[in-house]
């Protein structure tokens, strides 16, 4: 539209222009189109930040490009700096303990307690357990964490809550990323990824082949990952996108030293570990989809599907080969209108395992010693509404219902001998599991950037496969059930942001997954009453050029009156973790110290007899990383070469003697990367 026209225009708006100068205007034609939604299949960072800004509790967004200042090949690289989260590698690997608020806290392998997704759809197996090695913390655009009860509108009632590894887009991935990390202990990495926008369409390929020989001794690790999604419109308002995954991934397992080991050599391996060649090697095929309709009135709807088949080979005190199957879909119904919200949804899961064990005779199948078929099947549904109270307050309720069924059919009835003679032993069960499980929460927004807030919530799990069939059976009505207040502080103002948060979570029924002191499986028990409570504190300070980034976890997990233990702290976790970094920062360049701090020895039994020792790391990194074009980095870790358990097993009680229950942290090492970004 013409200057003069323009005016004219509001001249007659205005009541100011006379008939005949009405009669003159000549106006040019103006089209106004209302302006097309994003793809909600792939929002954005931003996007995503003032959807956590509206939940009441512990929920932050993780910048891959945060850590890929540096090494990026474990859950620890990715996630060790995000408030609330306690990731420690076994043996410099991606199987680690990972741990929120104490979820799943005896576990060091095949993690359980808490939900791991990718782009939206689970990566747990239906029983609950996951694989890390399923991740690329390379091929991810951001990392979504939701403590607790957070996790809500995923369909989650877990103590843990849920973890999302979100990959870009072809929209919003640079055309070519291409990089490559290697350095001590043998370690290669290699990147590859494309990205294409189609308009409409678009679609992003990664492919990575990593290699190590690791820190200690039979740590070897050889992985692979290809992962593509392609996604766009089907129409105005609808949209979908599709996963696509393949892993390959071998892994020696070095096993657990004494305490007399780790300090002799901590680089050794562990003798049964030789002897039988222990391993964790699988193959994984998944596929995935998310589609959302967006309908009239602020109405949507999404839904989210997977399909996955896993081969594991899986040589430890037998030889566990064990074919996976699951699937699963999650339908969900949101709305939004003058600032009331509602999420409702229902989420289906169904896994199959065949679980064949044999005896290891050195890391080959042997005779075979059981045979199980294990099924999963859940049935969720969840809703949660936000209602408006005043000016800048928010009440926020929700309910679910869980129904979780696990069964075992035993096909080898034959799994024990006495003087070469079939002990027959039939380990079939079924188990149903139900929950009922609700959440209120408040929402204050004090000033720009300054938010407290406070919720209370309960939670619900069930046992995994892992726990039902390790030993022990756990029965169908020992559930682990949890009821949790939260209260917290978000501040983003002036150079400084903080994420606070103070909770306590009274625990009923908690699974415990012990061994005995010499090592050996005692398989799952149920405490009565337990309490975990503690604060996460995570944030950044900007000053200048320099940056202080990093998180503080204060844990006080124990028995509540127990029996046998009183009141004694959980084992497995120190009670004080820091970890940060200080770079300086300017126009693409950064260097300074990183540093992981645990400030007091911990127990490794229940009983509090044996405890692992305090320990303090420093590093140095530098590199220089601009929106495009080549990027380089180079890091050092532990440079001071200090001797540590990185982390332990948990016993229930070791006597005070020394026990095979810790494993050793990386020594000194130093990685370099080059990348090129289009």
């Amino acid at each position: 539209m013409r200057p003069s026209s323009i005016l004219s225009l509001l001249a007659l708006n205005a009541g100011l222009a006379t008939p005949a100068l009405a009669e003159q205007i000549e106006l040019d034609s103006l089209t106004i189109e209302e302006p097309r939604a994003g793809d909600p299949t792939a929002p954005t960072q931003a996007e995503k930040r003032a959807e956590f800004a509206r939940i009441p509790g512990g929920a932050t967004l993780v910048d891959g490009e945060t850590y890929k200042t540096g090494r990026s090949s474990t859950l620890q690289d990715a996630l060790g700096l995000a408030t609330g989260v306690f990731v420690q590698p076994r043996f410099g690997a991606e199987e680690s303990r990972l741990s929120i608020r104490g979820s799943g806290l005896q576990r060091t392998f095949h993690g359980r307690g808490l939900l791991l997704m990718q782009d939206g759809a689970p990566v747990n197996l239906a029983d609950g357990s996951f694989d890390f090695q399923v991740i690329e913390p390379l091929a991810t655009d951001h990392i979504e964490v939701l403590r607790g009860a957070n996790a809500w509108h995923y369909g989650t009632a877990t103590l843990g809550g849920a973890v999302n590894f979100v990959a870009p887009s072809g929209k919003s991935a640079p055309p070519l990323d291409l990089r490559y990390e290697g350095g001590s202990f043998d370690s290669h990495r290699l990147f590859l990824a494309a990205a294409r926008d189609f308009g409409a369409w678009d679609a992003y390929l990664s492919v990575t082949d990593s290699s190590q020989d690791g820190f200690r001794d039979h740590a070897r690790q050889d992985n692979q990952r290809y992962f593509a999604n392609l996604g766009g419109r089907l129409g105005e308002r609808l949209f979908t996108r599709f996963y696509v995954t393949h892993v390959e991934t071998d892994s020696e397992l070095p096993g657990n030293l004494t305490k007399a080991q780790l300090r002799d050599d901590d680089e050794q391996a562990a003798a049964g570990n030789l002897s039988n060649d222990q391993r964790r090697d699988f193959t994984l095929d998944r596929i995935g989809n998310r589609t959302v309709w967006l309908l009239d009135g602020g109405h949507s709807l999404e839904l989210a599907s997977f399909y996955s088949e896993k081969d594991l080979w899986h040589p430890i005190y037998q030889v566990l080969d064990v074919d996976s199957e699951d699937y699963g879909l999650r339908l969900t119904h949101k709305w939004q209108h003058q600032g009331w919200r509602w999420t409702g949804g229902i989420e289906f899961n169904h896994g199959r395992n065949r679980d064949v064990r044999h005896q290891n005779v050195g890391g080959h199948a042997g005779r075979k010693l059981n045979e199980l078929r294990q099924t999963a099947r859940n049935l969720n549904a969840f809703a949660e509404l936000e209602i408006p109270l005043a000016e800048r307050w928010a009440l926020i309720g929700g309910l679910a219902w869980l129904h979780q069924k696990r069964e075992v059919d035993d096909r080898y009835k034959c799994n024990a001998s006495v003087a070469g003679r079939c002990v027959f032993q039939d380990e079939s069960f079924e188990s149903t599991y139900v929950g009922r499980v609700a959440r209120l929460g408040v929402r204050h927004d004090l000033a720009e950037g300054i938010q407290v807030f406070a919720n209370f919530s309960q939670s619900y799990e069930p046992p995994t496969f892992s726990e039902l069939t390790g030993g022990q059976v756990v029965s169908k009505n020992d559930a682990q059930r949890a009821r949790t207040w939260e209260a917290g502080l978000r501040y983003a103002r002036g150079g400084v942001a903080l994420d606070l948060a103070l909770y306590r979570s009274e625990i009923r029924d908690e699974l415990l997954a012990l061994n005995d002191d010499n090592g050996d499986p005692l398989g799952t028990v149920n405490a009565d009453r337990t309490l975990h409570q503690g604060i996460e504190l995570g944030g950044s300070w900007s000053v200048g050029a320099f940056v202080l980034r990093g998180q503080y976890l204060f844990n006080d997990f124990r028995f509540d009156d127990d029996d046998v233990y009183g009141d004694n702290r959980l084992a497995g976790v120190p009670r004080q973790f820091l970890k940060g970094e200080l770079l300086w920062q300017r126009a693409g360049w950064y260097a300074g110290p990183t540093f992981e701090w645990v400030p007091s020895h911990y127990a490794v039994d229940h009983a509090e007899t044996l405890y692992t020792d305090r320990y303090a790391l420093w590093g140095l990194k530098a590199g220089y990383r601009p929106a495009r074009g080549p990027a380089f980095f180079i890091e050092g870790r532990n440079l001071s070469d200090r001797s540590y358990a990185a982390t332990t097993g948990v016993i229930a009680d070791a006597r005070g003697q020394d026990s095979a229950q810790f494993l050793p942290g990386d020594g000194r090492s130093v990685y370099a990367g080059l990348e090129w970004r289009l």
